[in-house]
């Protein structure tokens, strides 16, 4: 086997040899270009905090797969064959390592492992091959070839396609469902690329028989691009561990619970009152709950004893009645006895000044 010998594998192409033997097979590659390059742009799109590389190396590498099943689909020899299967191989190991580790939180150990065990079913895979009445290893029999036209290699893609998907959807992963409808699509797309040959006088375009080859690559061009919108949501965990991480923060709530005791101290109990109260002068030592007592100083306009307290101008009057009583035959009397009330305010300055009229008394009735 030389890198310059023809492969004839599909109905299109048939034992033909030219340059543009699979037109329809050759064009329909353009798929795999426009899943790149819309993905591309959707990760342009992203913020850069939830870009990675390895959103730019699975857009390199679905770049590869078309430009290399373009170039097998137009020389078809074994060379660009290797230049088809080789691009397809590596996005499978580093696409499946990619989601263990990111959506299922498979350790880098055992994911490399996995992937290491990946590579060796598709190689084994591979090698099945079918003759009449019969199915084993390639050289069994003489007239054996490969199983399901060479789609045996792809089975332990959709068997991990399908684990992994059950497997997120049961953590409730928002990948799951990109990665679950990838697995179907890619399902039917094993089978339109397992019956190319058998279906191929069924399936005529302008009067030449193409099979159904080409619609492995549109599909194809479909799976790849929901696994690279499935690897765009490796942000978001499982949407069960959302609703059970109010379980944590429990203790937080508490704060507010505090200042529902405060407002009804009737309902808490004498422990839980010490508690917060010491809890409180622990942590906030502000003063702002004690200006609340500030009302209590508004009675103060109630308690005005000013008015009370003026009992004095209410003497004055007993004084002039005490006056008026004796005789109006004393003027000069009463203005020796004016300048004394000014100068002592006293009762017993007051007291003093009676006593002397006592003293005089006597004298008028004489």
């Amino acid at each position: 086997m030389t890198f310059g010998e023809h492969v004839f594998l599909y109905c299109e192409r048939g034992t033909n040899e030219a340059l543009w033997a699979e037109p329809i097979n050759a064009i329909s590659n353009a798929g795999f270009i426009l899943a790149a390059l819309i993905f591309w742009q959707l990760v342009l799109w992203r913020p850069r905090e939830e870009r990675s590389a390895d959103h730019y190396l699975f857009v390199a590498l679905v770049f590869l797969i078309g430009f290399g099943s373009l170039a097998f689909h137009l020389y078809a020899d074994q060379g660009t064959a290797l230049a088809d299967v080789i691009p397809i191989a590596v996005f499978m190991l580093i696409y499946l390592g990619f989601a263990l580790n990111r959506f299922l939180g498979v350790p880098p150990g055992w994911t490399v492992l996995l992937a290491i065990g990946f590579a060796g079913l598709i190689g084994l895979a591979g090698q099945v091959q079918c003759w009449d009445g019969g199915i084993g290893l390639s050289g069994s029999a003489p007239d054996a070839k490969p199983c399901l036209n060479g789609s045996m290699a792809y089975l332990p893609a959709l068997g991990a396609l399908i684990i992994v998907g059950m497997v997120a959807a049961e953590r409730h992963h928002k990948a799951a469902p990109y990665i679950l409808w990838a697995a179907v699509v890619f399902t039917v797309s094993v089978i339109l690329r397992s019956v190319d040959v058998a279906f191929c006088d069924r399936v005529v375009i302008d009067g030449r028989s193409v099979g159904t080859h080409f619609i492995w690559h549109l599909l194809n061009a479909v799976v790849i691009f929901l696994l690279l919108r499935a690897s765009l949501e490796t942000g978001t965990r499982e949407v069960a561990a959302d609703t059970k991480a109010p379980l944590v923060p429990t203790p937080v709530e508490a704060v507010p619970a505090k200042n529902a005791l405060k407002e009804s101290p009737e309902v808490a109990s004498a422990g839980e009152e010490a508690a917060l109260t010491a809890a409180e002068a622990a942590s906030k030592p502000e003063p702002e709950p004690e200006p609340e007592p500030e009302p209590a100083s508004e009675p103060e306009p109630e308690a005005k004893p000013q008015p009370e307290a003026e009992p004095e101008p209410e003497k004055a009057p007993e004084k002039e009645a005490e006056g008026t009583a004796e005789p109006d035959n004393e003027p000069e009397a009463e203005a020796a006895e004016a300048p004394k009330d000014e100068e002592k305010d006293s009762p017993e300055a007051v007291s003093a000044p009676k006593k002397g009229r006592g003293k005089k008394t006597p004298p008028f009735p004489a």
